[in-house]
Protein backbone atom coordinates (compact mmCIF):
# COMPACT_ATOMS: atom_id res chain seq x y z
CA UNK A 1 0.00 0.00 0.00
CA UNK A 2 1.30 3.47 -0.92
CA UNK A 3 2.21 5.65 2.04
CA UNK A 4 -0.10 8.72 2.12
CA UNK A 5 2.96 10.95 2.54
CA UNK A 6 4.47 9.65 -0.71
CA UNK A 7 1.23 9.32 -2.68
CA UNK A 8 1.27 10.70 -6.21
CA UNK A 9 -0.61 14.07 -6.25
CA UNK A 10 -2.81 12.96 -9.11
CA UNK A 11 -3.75 9.73 -7.35
CA UNK A 12 -4.48 11.65 -4.15
CA UNK A 13 -6.91 13.96 -5.99
CA UNK A 14 -8.74 10.96 -7.46
CA UNK A 15 -8.94 9.32 -3.99
CA UNK A 16 -10.11 12.50 -2.27
CA UNK A 17 -12.76 13.11 -4.93
CA UNK A 18 -14.11 9.64 -4.37
CA UNK A 19 -13.97 8.91 -8.10
CA UNK A 20 -15.10 5.41 -9.02
CA UNK A 21 -12.32 3.38 -10.65
CA UNK A 22 -13.60 -0.20 -10.49
CA UNK A 23 -16.02 -1.08 -13.28
CA UNK A 24 -15.82 -4.85 -13.09
CA UNK A 25 -19.45 -4.97 -11.93
CA UNK A 26 -20.87 -1.68 -13.26
CA UNK A 27 -21.45 0.04 -16.57
CA UNK A 28 -18.58 2.25 -17.67
CA UNK A 29 -18.43 5.23 -20.02
CA UNK A 30 -17.21 3.00 -22.84
CA UNK A 31 -19.96 0.46 -22.16
CA UNK A 32 -22.68 3.12 -22.27
CA UNK A 33 -21.42 4.59 -25.57
CA UNK A 34 -20.55 1.20 -27.05
CA UNK A 35 -17.13 2.57 -27.88
CA UNK A 36 -15.69 -0.82 -28.79
CA UNK A 37 -18.09 -0.95 -31.74
CA UNK A 38 -17.68 2.73 -32.63
CA UNK A 39 -13.87 2.83 -32.46
CA UNK A 40 -13.46 -0.45 -34.31
CA UNK A 41 -15.73 0.67 -37.17
CA UNK A 42 -12.81 2.26 -39.06
CA UNK A 43 -11.39 -0.31 -41.47
CA UNK A 44 -9.08 1.34 -44.01
CA UNK A 45 -8.75 -0.53 -47.29
CA UNK A 46 -5.61 1.16 -48.53
CA UNK A 47 -2.11 1.27 -46.99
CA UNK A 48 -2.23 5.09 -47.04
CA UNK A 49 -2.05 7.03 -43.78
CA UNK A 50 -4.69 9.56 -44.85
CA UNK A 51 -7.56 7.13 -45.36
CA UNK A 52 -8.30 7.22 -41.62
CA UNK A 53 -9.13 10.93 -41.95
CA UNK A 54 -11.47 10.22 -44.86
CA UNK A 55 -13.31 7.46 -42.99
CA UNK A 56 -13.62 9.27 -39.66
CA UNK A 57 -14.84 12.50 -41.27
CA UNK A 58 -17.62 10.70 -43.09
CA UNK A 59 -18.58 8.48 -40.17
CA UNK A 60 -18.84 11.43 -37.79
CA UNK A 61 -20.92 13.29 -40.38
CA UNK A 62 -23.29 10.33 -40.53
CA UNK A 63 -23.60 10.39 -36.73
CA UNK A 64 -24.47 14.09 -36.82
CA UNK A 65 -27.00 13.34 -39.56
CA UNK A 66 -28.54 10.65 -37.38
CA UNK A 67 -29.12 13.25 -34.69
CA UNK A 68 -30.37 15.74 -37.29
CA UNK A 69 -32.98 13.24 -38.49
CA UNK A 70 -34.01 12.53 -34.91
CA UNK A 71 -34.61 16.25 -34.35
CA UNK A 72 -36.22 16.90 -37.74
CA UNK A 73 -38.76 14.09 -37.36
CA UNK A 74 -39.77 15.43 -33.97
CA UNK A 75 -39.90 19.01 -35.27
CA UNK A 76 -42.17 18.09 -38.18
CA UNK A 77 -44.47 16.23 -35.80
CA UNK A 78 -44.52 19.22 -33.44
CA UNK A 79 -45.45 21.64 -36.22
CA UNK A 80 -48.20 19.26 -37.33
CA UNK A 81 -49.77 19.39 -33.85
CA UNK A 82 -49.29 23.14 -33.38
CA UNK A 83 -46.59 22.69 -30.73
CA UNK A 84 -44.28 25.39 -32.01
CA UNK A 85 -42.30 25.96 -28.82
CA UNK A 86 -40.97 22.39 -29.02
CA UNK A 87 -40.37 22.70 -32.76
CA UNK A 88 -38.31 25.89 -32.32
CA UNK A 89 -35.91 24.17 -29.93
CA UNK A 90 -35.44 21.23 -32.29
CA UNK A 91 -34.99 23.37 -35.38
CA UNK A 92 -32.43 25.55 -33.63
CA UNK A 93 -30.54 22.39 -32.72
CA UNK A 94 -30.64 21.19 -36.34
CA UNK A 95 -29.11 24.49 -37.47
CA UNK A 96 -26.31 24.08 -34.92
CA UNK A 97 -25.70 20.51 -36.10
CA UNK A 98 -25.34 21.84 -39.62
CA UNK A 99 -22.69 24.23 -38.36
CA UNK A 100 -20.73 21.24 -37.08
CA UNK A 101 -21.05 19.59 -40.49
CA UNK A 102 -19.81 22.76 -42.19
CA UNK A 103 -16.68 22.81 -40.03
CA UNK A 104 -16.09 19.11 -40.64
CA UNK A 105 -15.18 20.02 -44.22
CA UNK A 106 -12.33 22.16 -42.83
CA UNK A 107 -10.68 19.01 -41.52
CA UNK A 108 -11.17 17.04 -44.73
CA UNK A 109 -9.77 19.98 -46.71
CA UNK A 110 -6.36 19.23 -45.16
CA UNK A 111 -6.24 16.21 -47.51
CA UNK A 112 -4.26 17.18 -50.60
CA UNK A 113 -4.99 15.93 -54.14
CA UNK A 114 -2.09 13.42 -54.13
CA UNK A 115 -3.23 12.08 -50.76
CA UNK A 116 -6.77 11.56 -52.00
CA UNK A 117 -5.52 10.00 -55.24
CA UNK A 118 -3.72 7.38 -53.15
CA UNK A 119 -6.95 6.14 -51.58
CA UNK A 120 -9.47 6.81 -54.36
CA UNK A 121 -9.01 3.45 -56.15
CA UNK A 122 -9.96 1.68 -52.91
CA UNK A 123 -13.32 3.50 -52.67
CA UNK A 124 -14.67 1.70 -55.75
CA UNK A 125 -18.13 3.20 -56.53
CA UNK A 126 -18.95 4.20 -52.95
CA UNK A 127 -19.91 7.86 -52.58
CA UNK A 128 -21.64 10.25 -50.22
CA UNK A 129 -24.26 10.50 -52.99
CA UNK A 130 -25.49 7.15 -51.64
CA UNK A 131 -26.00 8.32 -48.04
CA UNK A 132 -29.53 7.27 -47.14
CA UNK A 133 -29.57 9.58 -44.14
CA UNK A 134 -28.65 12.60 -46.25
CA UNK A 135 -31.39 11.66 -48.69
CA UNK A 136 -33.93 11.50 -45.87
CA UNK A 137 -32.83 14.95 -44.72
CA UNK A 138 -33.26 16.39 -48.21
CA UNK A 139 -36.68 14.78 -48.57
CA UNK A 140 -37.78 16.05 -45.16
CA UNK A 141 -36.69 19.53 -46.21
CA UNK A 142 -38.73 19.28 -49.40
CA UNK A 143 -36.21 18.43 -52.12
CA UNK A 144 -38.13 15.43 -53.49
CA UNK A 145 -36.71 13.42 -56.40
CA UNK A 146 -37.89 9.87 -57.19
CA UNK A 147 -34.57 9.02 -58.87
CA UNK A 148 -32.85 9.31 -55.50
CA UNK A 149 -34.66 6.19 -54.28
CA UNK A 150 -32.64 4.09 -56.72
CA UNK A 151 -29.31 3.94 -54.84
CA UNK A 152 -31.11 2.27 -51.92
CA UNK A 153 -33.14 -0.32 -53.84
CA UNK A 154 -30.63 -3.06 -52.97
CA UNK A 155 -31.37 -2.57 -49.26
CA UNK A 156 -35.13 -2.88 -48.60
CA UNK A 157 -34.64 -1.89 -44.96
CA UNK A 158 -32.95 1.40 -45.88
CA UNK A 159 -35.26 1.99 -48.83
CA UNK A 160 -38.20 1.86 -46.43
CA UNK A 161 -36.73 4.73 -44.39
CA UNK A 162 -36.02 6.82 -47.48
CA UNK A 163 -39.43 6.12 -49.00
CA UNK A 164 -41.18 7.14 -45.79
CA UNK A 165 -39.48 10.55 -45.95
CA UNK A 166 -40.20 10.77 -49.67
CA UNK A 167 -43.93 10.13 -49.30
CA UNK A 168 -44.54 12.27 -46.21
CA UNK A 169 -45.21 16.02 -46.02
CA UNK A 170 -41.96 17.93 -45.65
CA UNK A 171 -41.19 20.38 -42.86
CA UNK A 172 -42.24 23.24 -45.14
CA UNK A 173 -45.43 21.45 -46.16
CA UNK A 174 -46.42 21.15 -42.51
CA UNK A 175 -45.54 24.80 -41.92
CA UNK A 176 -47.91 25.85 -44.73
CA UNK A 177 -50.65 23.59 -43.40
CA UNK A 178 -50.21 25.31 -40.05
CA UNK A 179 -50.58 28.73 -41.66
CA UNK A 180 -53.80 27.53 -43.27
CA UNK A 181 -55.13 26.26 -39.92
CA UNK A 182 -54.44 29.70 -38.49
CA UNK A 183 -56.70 31.25 -41.11
CA UNK A 184 -54.07 32.53 -43.54
CA UNK A 185 -54.89 32.22 -47.24
CA UNK A 186 -52.70 29.29 -48.22
CA UNK A 187 -54.12 27.78 -51.44
CA UNK A 188 -55.73 24.34 -51.20
CA UNK A 189 -53.14 23.04 -53.68
CA UNK A 190 -50.50 23.53 -50.97
CA UNK A 191 -52.50 22.08 -48.08
CA UNK A 192 -53.32 18.71 -49.63
CA UNK A 193 -51.27 17.45 -52.56
CA UNK A 194 -49.04 14.63 -53.75
CA UNK A 195 -46.23 14.99 -51.23
CA UNK A 196 -43.80 13.08 -53.46
CA UNK A 197 -43.74 15.95 -55.94
CA UNK A 198 -41.14 18.71 -55.66
CA UNK A 199 -42.44 21.86 -54.01
CA UNK A 200 -43.51 24.63 -56.37
CA UNK A 201 -43.43 28.25 -55.24
CA UNK A 202 -46.73 30.11 -55.30
CA UNK A 203 -47.52 33.83 -55.13
CA UNK A 204 -50.46 33.15 -52.80
CA UNK A 205 -48.15 31.37 -50.36
CA UNK A 206 -45.83 34.37 -50.41
CA UNK A 207 -48.80 36.62 -49.64
CA UNK A 208 -49.68 34.41 -46.66
CA UNK A 209 -46.14 34.71 -45.31
CA UNK A 210 -46.17 38.45 -46.00
CA UNK A 211 -49.25 38.78 -43.80
CA UNK A 212 -47.23 37.17 -41.01
CA UNK A 213 -44.15 39.32 -41.53
CA UNK A 214 -46.11 42.57 -41.83
CA UNK A 215 -47.77 41.99 -38.47
CA UNK A 216 -45.27 39.98 -36.41
CA UNK A 217 -46.83 40.93 -33.07
CA UNK A 218 -50.15 39.39 -34.09
CA UNK A 219 -48.51 36.31 -35.65
CA UNK A 220 -45.50 36.10 -33.36
CA UNK A 221 -45.03 32.31 -33.30
CA UNK A 222 -45.56 32.01 -37.06
CA UNK A 223 -43.10 34.86 -37.59
CA UNK A 224 -40.60 33.02 -35.42
CA UNK A 225 -41.25 29.84 -37.40
CA UNK A 226 -40.42 31.72 -40.59
CA UNK A 227 -37.12 32.86 -39.11
CA UNK A 228 -36.28 29.36 -37.85
CA UNK A 229 -36.82 28.10 -41.39
CA UNK A 230 -34.58 30.90 -42.68
CA UNK A 231 -31.83 29.94 -40.23
CA UNK A 232 -32.16 26.32 -41.23
CA UNK A 233 -31.87 26.92 -44.96
CA UNK A 234 -29.06 29.41 -44.42
CA UNK A 235 -27.07 26.75 -42.57
CA UNK A 236 -27.93 24.12 -45.17
CA UNK A 237 -26.68 26.37 -47.97
CA UNK A 238 -23.39 26.87 -46.16
CA UNK A 239 -23.05 23.09 -45.76
CA UNK A 240 -23.62 22.54 -49.48
CA UNK A 241 -21.25 25.34 -50.46
CA UNK A 242 -18.46 24.08 -48.20
CA UNK A 243 -18.96 20.63 -49.68
CA UNK A 244 -18.48 21.97 -53.22
CA UNK A 245 -15.36 23.95 -52.41
CA UNK A 246 -13.77 21.06 -50.50
CA UNK A 247 -14.42 18.61 -53.34
CA UNK A 248 -13.01 21.07 -55.89
CA UNK A 249 -9.97 21.63 -53.70
CA UNK A 250 -9.27 17.92 -53.32
CA UNK A 251 -10.24 16.39 -56.70
CA UNK A 252 -10.78 19.35 -59.03
CA UNK A 253 -13.29 18.54 -61.75
CA UNK A 254 -12.84 14.76 -61.82
CA UNK A 255 -16.04 12.70 -61.89
CA UNK A 256 -17.29 11.54 -58.51
CA UNK A 257 -16.83 7.94 -57.42
CA UNK A 258 -20.62 7.58 -57.41
CA UNK A 259 -20.83 8.44 -61.13
CA UNK A 260 -21.90 12.09 -60.95
CA UNK A 261 -19.95 14.93 -62.55
CA UNK A 262 -18.58 15.77 -59.11
CA UNK A 263 -18.20 19.52 -58.65
CA UNK A 264 -20.57 20.20 -61.58
CA UNK A 265 -23.35 18.21 -59.92
CA UNK A 266 -22.76 19.78 -56.52
CA UNK A 267 -22.90 23.28 -58.02
CA UNK A 268 -26.30 22.51 -59.52
CA UNK A 269 -27.51 21.57 -56.04
CA UNK A 270 -26.52 25.04 -54.80
CA UNK A 271 -29.38 26.45 -56.86
CA UNK A 272 -32.04 24.41 -55.04
CA UNK A 273 -34.16 26.63 -52.79
CA UNK A 274 -36.03 24.75 -50.07
CA UNK A 275 -38.36 27.42 -48.68
CA UNK A 276 -38.67 29.86 -51.61
CA UNK A 277 -41.38 32.23 -50.35
CA UNK A 278 -39.49 32.74 -47.08
CA UNK A 279 -36.74 34.35 -49.18
CA UNK A 280 -38.71 36.17 -51.88
CA UNK A 281 -40.99 37.90 -49.36
CA UNK A 282 -38.06 39.98 -48.15
CA UNK A 283 -38.01 41.92 -51.40
CA UNK A 284 -41.67 42.83 -50.99
CA UNK A 285 -41.63 43.87 -47.34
Amino acid sequence: MTCPHHEDPGARIVREEGAKTDFSQDMSYGDYLQLDAVLNAQQPRSPDHNEMLFIVQHQTSELWMKLMLHELRAAVASVARDDLSSAFKMLARVSRIMEQLVHAWDVLATMTPPEYSAIRPYLSSSSGFQSWQYRCIEFMLGNKNAAMLGPHAHRPDLLAHVRTAYEAPSLYDEALRLLARRGLAVPASHVERDWTQPYRADDAVEQAWLAVYRDPKHHWDLYQLGEELTDLEDAFRLWRFRHVTTVERVIGFKRGTGGTSGVGYLRKMLDVVLFPEIWTLRTDL
